[in-house]
Parts: structure tokens; C-alpha cells; sequence
């Protein structure tokens, strides 16, 4: 099953410029998700990352990557509306700069969960070449608790 930004709008709670996550090529609700994201010359990041040299800053890919963990997480109705928090992150690898022009897909998947809480994994691929990968423990909030 795949996921358009209208659809992935209505999951995540994530807007522009911190809606990292352009397209959802599969998904298995509450275990796994592959997203895809179009890294172009016009998002502001670039415009001090480096001058002359533009290079997606490594935040901003862990963000995208953990964006499509988030989406195989709230994907179920009844967890609409909940807000993935960062509780940590291990075992970062950066392998290659990711620059515009770049199509990143990111594979996440959901290792271990209790409750509202839990362990993902990302790895996160140019051309088929792991660029970074993390592991993201997270928590889920009601949004009216933030």
C-alpha cells in the first residue's frame, strides 16, 4: 500500500519545513514502513548548508528517517492524533553526505513497543547505498498533552 503527502498529512502532525516525508511506498501498520523523500536545492536548509557545498544536515536526515518510523506508528486510527517523541537515539551511522538531487529511502522498522513506548530502526538508502542509519527509542503523547 502506498501513501501520498495528502495521506501522510493526515498521520503525521508534522508540517512544512518539518514535513520530511513525501511519499509512503509500503507499510505495515504498527511494524514497518518504507517513505521516500526528495531532497531539492529550494528547501532553506541549503541556503547555510554549505554555501557552494549543500549537504543535507545529519538532523535533519534523522528527522526524516524517524518521520517514517512515526508513520507506521500512527497509522492505525486509534493512534491519530498522537505525537512521536525522541526519547533517544543509538548506534548513528552517517556513510555519505546526502545533497539535493538525492532521492532518500528510508526503511523503518518498529523493534520492540509497550504501550506508548519503544524501539525503531532506520536505514536510510541513496541508489540503493546506505547513507545513515540510527535506532530511535520513542514515546507517543496526546497532542493536548504537549
Amino acid at each position: 500500500m502506498q501513501l501520498d503527502i495528502n495521506e501522510i498529512k493526515k498521520i503525521l502532525p508534522h508540517r512544512p519545513p518539518m514535513l520530511l516525508v513525501d511519499r509512503i511506498l509500503e507499510i505495515e501498520p504498527f511494524k514497518s514502513a518504507t517513505g521516500l523523500k526528495n531532497i531539492t536545492m529550494n528547501e532553506p536548509q541549503f541556503l547555510g548548508h554549505f554555501p557552494g557545498n549543500p549537504i543535507m544536515p545529519g538532523v535533519l536526515l534523522l528527522e526524516a528517517m524517524a518521520q517514517v518510523g512515526g508513520i507506521a506508528l500512527l497509522y492505525a486510527e486509534e493512534y491519530r492524533g498522537m505525537v512521536p517523541l525522541f526519547g533517544g537515539m543509538d548506534n548513528i551511522k552517517f556513510k555519505r553526505p546526502v545533497v539535493p538531487g538525492d532521492t532518500l529511502i528510508t526503511k523503518a522498522e518498529i523493534t520492540k513497543i509497550h504501550g506508548l513506548f519503544g524501539r525503531l530502526h532506520t536505514d536510510g538508502f541513496v541508489d540503493d547505498v546506505l547513507v545513515a542509519q540510527a535506532d530511535f527509542t520513542f514515546a507517543l503523547k496526546d497532542q493536548k498533552e504537549l
